[in-house]
């Protein structure tokens, strides 16, 4: 399997590693990724298989993504990554720490939840329909995205942010951003939660309601070495607030560097 594709910044021999949610790609991390990135520090971002230049793996599950995590490692020369998820990037951070623990050496885990839910549950249901409905009635990625994009974000959010967000999510393919909204149903982690030592930010978009607060702050109390912090912002935190999410972010990872050097 050749490895997804991905981009990076920096030099150094402590890695982190962005991934995207399903209405992103590489593409949208070129601005945040060097405000992740720490002097001495290496960053990459990738396109999550299907997605961008990245080819589709087979079965198209959080399993396969993780392992196509380790072949972009592999790759790439990292031994270890901390990995900095947002949305469904979150998931598979969490697929990845739990599938290959030696190779993460921390969790950033932006707007994202442990599990999908219940597939037959009636929010379930409404959140596939709402983003998957539109596409089975004609409709293309690009309107798609701008039906949807705007209910992402935050009150006050730039519309450059909006517009950006609807492009990127505009040139997914349908059937990778299908395969990838499908995977999402038999996704949950919960009971792995108490067994990551490894250390973890949680990080929550106070108006997002697509992964509520209340359900992130949970989260972190179920992981034993992770910190909860909210940001006013919506689920697109990342990009609406790239200032706060990158030094939240980069706070973290200076945390880490303390913890090599005892």
């Amino acid at each position: 399997m050749k490895a997804p594709h991905w981009i990076e910044t920096g030099r150094g021999e402590r890695v982190l590693v962005f991934l995207h949610g399903i209405s992103g790609g590489a593409a949208g991390a070129l601005d945040i990724l060097p405000l992740l990135t720490p002097p001495g520090w290496r960053g990459l971002a990738w396109d999550m298989p299907g997605y961008g230049k990245s080819r589709q793996v087979e079965p198209v599950n959080f399993d396969s993504f993780a392992g196509a995590l380790v072949d972009l490692f592999d790759a790439a020369g990292l031994e270890q990554a901390v990995l900095v998820g947002h949305s469904m990037g979150g998931m598979i951070a969490l697929q990845a720490a739990v599938r290959f623990p030696e190779r993460i050496s921390g969790l950033v885990l932006a707007c994202c939840t442990p599990a999908f839910g219940a597939p037959a549950g009636p929010l379930q249901q409404a959140f596939l329909a709402r983003r998957l409905g539109p596409l089975d009635e004609g409709a293309t990625m690009r309107e798609l995205a701008v039906e949807l994009i705007p209910t992402m974000v935050g009150p006050g959010a730039d519309p450059v942010v909006v517009r950006d967000a609807v492009d990127l999510m505009g040139r997914i393919a349908p059937a990778s951003y299908r395969a990838a909204m499908h995977a999402l149903l038999g996704f949950d982690q919960r009971a792995a939660l108490p067994g990551l030592a490894l250390p973890a930010l949680v990080l929550a978009g106070r108006h997002d309601g697509v992964a509520a607060p209340a359900v992130l702050r949970r989260m972190a109390a179920s992981l034993p070495a992770a910190t909860y912090l909210e940001i006013d912002a919506g689920h697109l935190l990342p990009y609406e607030e790239p200032a706060a999410f990158a030094a939240a972010v980069r706070e973290f990872l200076a945390g880490l560097d303390c913890m090599s050097v005892m």
